[in-house]
């Protein structure tokens, strides 16, 4: 189980990246379109700076929903290989079982 302090600040981030995506997209426009004038888009660039930096989505980590753990992660499951393991094993998942050879 990961530390509940950890688990917080990612869902935090995720909240501030949702909130600030449209913002910085129009920012990032901005700064990509060579039409406007050195100035606009240097004026973007220190608009976007100024944004905190939590609310990037790159800052935001893959944690398992079960426990938090944020190594060994399944994008497709939204959860760690451990966790997977567990659930499979006691039959929570339908369709999934142990493989034998």
């Amino acid at each position: 189980m990961a530390k509940k302090s950890s688990v917080e600040r990612n869902k935090k981030r995720i909240r501030m990246a949702k909130r600030d995506s449209a913002k910085r997209a129009q920012l990032k426009e901005t700064v990509r379109d060579r039409t406007l004038s050195p100035e606009e888009r240097f004026q973007a660039v220190i608009s976007l700076a100024d944004l905190p930096r939590n609310g990037a989505a790159n800052r935001v980590r893959n944690r398992c929903e079960v426990t938090g753990r944020s190594r060994g992660y399944y994008r497709k499951l939204k959860m760690s290989r451990i966790s997977l393991r567990d659930l499979a094993s006691k039959g929570q998942i339908p369709g999934m079982t142990k493989s034998s050879w």
